[in-house]
């Protein structure tokens, strides 16, 4: 009776290690297998997003300072970059918004701007052939603030207002002075005393931004317009370079030059009389606070 119930007992367990083997070839069996995706349940993505977020803050103070210097100054500044772009059969629609402020405060000077920057642009384009694309294009550049220049410590002279715009559907520029006192001394190539210019011509645009390394990337931009109306040889030049590099978390060092030439852009001289066109440039150099949307 005793072998009978060992021989069951035995025969139990090995149909249930069986069964188990079994059941452990059919899991790996099944994990073996390739997971293959039905295409049709991936939505492509249509809208491709984001942007970065900078601001940096300054302070420094003096008191018996050998060397010397302002006794105290503040220093703010701010970038906002932002694109969302649309791609979808043959049609495509980019956008980007570029904002920048800044200013400084020192004791003998008062508060300065350093930077001030609106640039919003908009292009659409449908697919001709590969590579080949039917645009129209909107730009719109201005400023948040106005803007001086500053012939000595007392004296400052207006040199820009809110706004301008570039339009360009089919290379056309509409320029637009609102400040009366401006638009009276010619400002940004208007007739004087009139509010708006018009120029006709070819516009270009070139976007690049490269990841340069693992922490670190370049964004540029540059924008060439000629006036086939007056003087087209003579191209207006407005070139953007932004390099953020991330130290750590949110901590970043950016760097950004600015260059412009415009030929309907008068300097204004030391002295605070009128000027040439000349080469703008703005360099600035900051640690701070850098967000990525």
């Amino acid at each position: 009776m005793k072998k009978i119930c060992m021989l069951a007992c035995m025969l139990f367990i090995i149909l249930i290690l069986n069964a188990q083997d079994k059941d452990l070839q059919n899991i790996k069996k099944e994990a073996s297998q390739e997971i293959k995706k039905d295409p049709n349940d991936t939505i492509p993505k249509i809208w491709k997003t984001g942007g970065l977020f900078t601001l940096t803050f300054n302070q420094a103070a003096l008191s018996n300072w050998a060397a010397g210097g302002d006794k105290s100054s503040l220093a703010l500044n701010s970038t906002l970059y932002g694109y969302a772009f649309y791609k979808k059969g043959r049609n495509s629609w980019d956008n980007t918004i570029n904002l920048a402020f800044g200013g400084v405060k020192t004791t003998s000077l008062g508060t300065r701007k350093t930077d001030d920057r609106i640039d919003i642009l908009s292009k659409y384009g449908y697919e001709v052939a590969k590579n080949w694309y039917v645009s129209a294009l909107f730009n719109f550049r201005s400023q948040f603030a106005k803007g001086y220049n500053y012939p000595n410590d007392t004296s400052k002279i207006l040199t820009s207002d809110l706004f301008s715009v570039f339009v360009s559907p089919a290379s056309a520029r509409w320029v637009i002075v609102k400040n009366d006192s401006l638009s009276k001394i010619g400002a940004f190539g208007v007739d004087s005393g009139k509010n708006v210019k018009f120029e006709f011509g070819a516009y270009a645009t070139i976007n690049y931004t490269h990841k340069v390394g693992a922490n670190s990337v370049y964004t540029g931009r540059l924008d060439l317009f000629s006036n086939y109306l007056r003087d087209p040889q003579d191209i207006d030049i407005n070139m953007t370079n932004l390099l953020a590099v991330k130290v750590t978390g949110v901590l970043a060092v950016t760097f950004s030059l600015n260059l412009i030439y415009d030929n309907d852009i008068k300097s204004v001289k030391s002295d605070g009389t009128p000027g040439g066109p000349t080469l703008q440039f703005q360099e600035i150099l900051g640690i701070g606070l850098a967000v990525k949307l």
